[in-house]
């Protein structure tokens, strides 16, 4: 047997991506193999050339791990075309990408690398973990508002795992997470009628807001979509 590897691990292993979205580009057209448009499912040999844009794929470079703390208004994409992409504001001088993603207006932890072919492993451990989040909503929190959030909640076709919820003032709790559903606190809240104006990651130490530090594997979980 030749020693091949799928065109997206090949892709991701680079440091340019992750793996869905090294399949992205493969679907769009965007990468070649030896002259010829990539399909899903290519593989890649020794010798081959792959070509992104028409532009050589390069060695893997040294892995780069970062954790930083996400400001309200950066978004968690790579996207060029967004003008507050997360990558343009840290102006990084490597090649790097998002570790899962908090929304624009949220604020908190994310982790960023280089290394693609870590993502899918870090994404599965976040649920093994306590994510600590501070929310602010639009009217007063309740003792059956505090109880239902912590029961769980009906969203997204599923019910929330059980969590840990306590007050912390007038509108103001504070939730503790072992799930990563997608803007899970918003919908949560919404479900009761409550808007979220300020949600943030905490557990943060001192790194602060729009700041980063290097890390060092091994990575701790990434954070879930808020």
């Amino acid at each position: 047997m030749s020693d091949s590897i799928s065109l997206n691990k090949y892709l991701s292993s680079t440091g340019i991506c992750s793996r869905r979205e090294a399949d992205g580009w493969i679907e769009a057209g965007r990468v070649t193999i030896n002259g010829t448009v990539a399909r899903r499912g290519n593989r890649v040999e020794v010798g081959d050339a792959v070509l992104l844009d028409g532009r050589p794929v390069g060695g893997r470079p040294a892995p780069v791990y970062l954790a930083f703390h996400k400001p309200p208004g950066v978004t968690s994409t790579t996207d060029p075309k967004d003008p507050d992409n997360i990558i343009d504001y840290l102006k990084y001088p490597q090649r790097i990408f998002p570790i899962g993603r908090l929304d624009k207006a949220s604020t908190g932890l994310i982790l960023l690398t280089n290394d693609g072919d870590v993502v899918n492993e870090i994404l599965r451990a976040e649920n093994e973990h306590e994510k600590e989040y501070i929310v602010t909503v639009d009217r007063p929190v309740t003792p059956a508002f505090l109880r239902g959030m912590a029961a769980g909640v009906p969203i997204l076709n599923t019910r929330t795992a059980p969590c840990a919820v306590e007050r912390l003032g007038q509108r103001a709790f504070r939730i503790i997470l072992t799930q990563g559903l997608n803007r899970q606190i918003r919908r949560m809240c919404a479900f009761f009628g409550y808007s979220v104006l300020t949600l943030k990651r905490v557990r943060l130490g001192e790194l602060p807001v729009g700041q980063y530090r290097l890390i060092d594997p091994p990575l701790a979980p990434a954070p879930p979509p808020a």
